[in-house]
């Protein structure tokens, strides 16, 4: 009777609650282990109004299309073209003004704040381009 006993309890502990934490024993036996969930931060995306050098370049956008920016420097003096936002959402297409003149067109691009303030920093330096995507 107490063997009996014995076998009970043991077969009722095996049974019992489970560990939330995986061991490494039921990895071996071949229990499906449910790895945690990694929890990403949510990129906040702001939009950004942008200056492109060529207006016409602007006027074939459309809001949904998806660009990348360009940051060309002054040629002449051995600057350098370089990518300052990729695949980003134009959000919108304002009408020119007619006192705009040879300055470009502005265009509003939805992209991660970081992405913003790249733009904002080349604008100030660099002359700026999109290409579609």
């Amino acid at each position: 009777m107490a063997a009996g006993l014995a076998v009970t309890a043991a077969a009722l502990v095996a049974a019992g609650p489970r560990e939330t934490v995986p061991r490494e024993a039921d990895r071996a036996r071949g229990h499906p282990v449910a790895e945690p969930v990694r929890q990403h931060r949510a990129v906040q995306r702001v939009s950004a109004p942008v200056r492109i050098a060529d207006g016409a370049t602007v006027r074939l956008l459309r809001p949904g299309d998806r660009v990348d920016v360009i940051a060309a420097e002054e040629t002449a003096t051995g600057g350098a073209a370089e990518v300052v936002a990729r695949g980003a959402r134009v959000s919108k297409v304002p009408e020119p003004l007619d006192a705009a003149g040879d300055s470009g067109a502005l265009v509003v691009l939805s992209v991660p704040r970081s992405t913003a303030a790249r733009l904002a920093g080349a604008s100030a330096t660099a002359r700026l381009a999109v290409t579609l995507c």
